[in-house]
């Protein structure tokens, strides 16, 4: 095995290939391999006259765009470990991170670059004029990434990951990380503080794979973007799939996809009427899955046509390991069985630090994302919901991803979040916050219409709320708890929703809030 730094790949590409050839492609500007090795040089230079030394953290907090990049590749170059966390961030939340970190430094941050008392800061865009490019000696951190996840629970928690910051080029083109080659032009529309869209990213780059990147994510834009570059690979999660399918089919079949070997989603669970839409449009060899979470405790894949044979599957474990499901008695449960989801490596537990909040463990390196789910006679994984996300209804249990998926479905939604609510006589009822396609206005009452018949009668929304806010992020995930506790917040204090509708009475009440 022989281990390259992370901080030498860009020199290694520059030299491997043409003086022209293009590692980075965003709209506002595009690099050249050499050019990002002598961006990383310079700033790599200015961090360390900033005091950034070995194994130190780097709390990186810049859009997705070329600064991102460099930044990233500078931080490796001094064997620091890049602490990766949104720009858009509240600064409360922001702060919180930053005290569990306690980085050497923080490149940019919330509130456009607003300054953080206590902490050494500096922009994205500080001048490097003053900082040599000329190639510079990569150091190794022993931890390549430190991500942030607050997922569900809405608890800030930093992910380190133990793995030394180089890697093997040879056993990683032997090897591809979901099926990624040197060849490849890889479009990624999401958020790179995101796990899943900065791992898919940075293993293309690993490769010398060329990257295009968005600012913000524009359904048009992807496909023209597949159209002119001639994308191989494109990552997305479920709302993106869903904003694509929402346009007009002859804006959908109006550019040319044939250069796309795969698609792959991941981050959220995506409704199966959605994941079948995608793979009667593009092919089920085109459509792939690949679940798993930031600490790298177990990932599953499926392609399309084994999903349409397991339809609602994530798919079987990838790269060896086990699965297994817990119920509430503490027992294993039996095939086809709902019940907590355990994951356990071919290595025992993983290399991984936990920052904040300690994940889930039943010892003897069996570990948990939250997620509930069965496993099927085969192996197949099938997820239900989180733990802390499951209602409990008159001592039912409803799943919030089932019910979405159902409002989804609507014609005039674009996106549906299910929470449980206090309830004297039930303990929890279904309340469904609903964002309207542009330019429709649907009711609770259209709602429930639809929904009578697709899902049971006891997991239908006893309340709606019509919002135009974004109620996911960038990578279609959710902080369900923070909406959960404002929700019930108001209605401890006598404020009722938009719409109100009660399905025992059948009547609506409108008030404002």
């Amino acid at each position: 095995m022989t281990a390259t730094p992370l901080g030498d790949l860009p020199l290694i590409h520059a030299n491997r290939k043409s003086a022209d050839a293009l590692a980075i492609i965003y709209p506002e500007e595009c690099l050249a391999w050499a050019e990002l090795e002598r961006r990383a040089n310079r700033r790599a230079r200015l961090y360390r006259s900033m005091g950034v030394g070995l194994n130190d953290f780097v709390t990186l907090a810049l859009p997705n765009g070329p600064d991102f990049h460099e930044a990233l590749f500078a931080i490796w170059k001094l064997g620091a470990t890049p602490n990766i966390l949104s720009s858009r961030l509240p600064t409360h939340e922001f702060l919180s991170i930053l005290k569990v970190v306690k980085p050497s430094l923080v490149i940019g941050g919330p509130d456009k670059g607003a300054l953080l008392e206590g902490w050494r800061q500096i922009s994205g865009c500080a001048p490097l004029h003053d900082f040599d490019d000329a190639p510079m000696s990569s150091d190794v951190a022993l931890a390549w990434r430190a991500m942030a996840t607050g997922g569900s629970t809405g608890l800030p928690r930093v992910i380190v990951e133990r793995k030394p910051a180089e890697i093997d080029l040879d056993l990683l083109a032997s090897q591809p990380v979901i099926g990624l080659n040197a060849n490849d032009v890889l479009l990624n529309p999401g958020a790179l503080y995101h796990s899943a869209p900065f791992l898919a990213t940075h293993m293309a780059l690993f490769l010398g794979a060329s990257v295009i990147g968005m600012v913000r994510f524009d359904a048009e834009e992807v496909l023209r973007l597949i159209s002119r570059h001639r994308v191989t690979m494109m990552t997305v999660v479920p709302t993106m799939m869903r904003r694509i399918w929402a346009l007009p089919k002859e804006v959908r079949d109006g550019y040319d996809l044939s250069s796309l070997r795969m698609v792959w989603h991941f981050a959220a669970p995506c409704a199966p009427w959605l994941k079948e839409a995608w793979i009667d449009w593009l092919g089920p060899d085109r459509v792939w899955e690949l679940y798993g979470g930031s600490e790298s405790i177990g990932a599953a894949v499926i392609s399309g046509r084994e999903w349409l044979a397991k339809r609602g599957s994530v798919g079987r474990l990838a790269g060896g390991g086990s699965v297994k499901v817990i119920g509430n008695d503490g027992g294993e449960c039996p095939p086809g069985e709902v019940g907590e989801l355990f994951f356990k490596g071919t290595g025992g537990a993983p290399n991984t630090d936990y920052l904040g909040v300690e994940v889930k463990s039943l010892g003897d390196g069996w570990y948990s994302y939250g997620d509930l789910g069965h496993v099927d006679s085969d192996g197949y994984i099938f997820l239900a919901d989180r733990r802390v996300d499951l209602i409990l209804r008159g001592g039912a249990n409803i799943y919030p991803a089932e019910v979405e998926a159902a409002i989804e479905a609507h014609p005039e939604v674009e996106c549906a979040v299910v929470v449980g609510l206090p309830c004297e006589d039930l303990g929890q009822r279904v309340h469904a916050i609903v964002k309207p396609s542009p330019g429709t206005h649907p009711t609770a009452h259209d709602l429930t219409r639809f929904l009578v018949g697709r899902i049971a009668a006891f997991k239908l929304p006893e309340s709606y709320e019509f919002s135009e806010a974004q109620l996911r992020d960038d990578a279609g995930k959710v902080r369900r708890s923070a909406l959960r506790d404002e929700r019930s917040g108001w209605l401890r204090d006598g404020v009722l929703f938009q719409q109100f509708v009660r399905r025992e009475e059948s009547s609506i009440a409108c008030h404002d809030r």
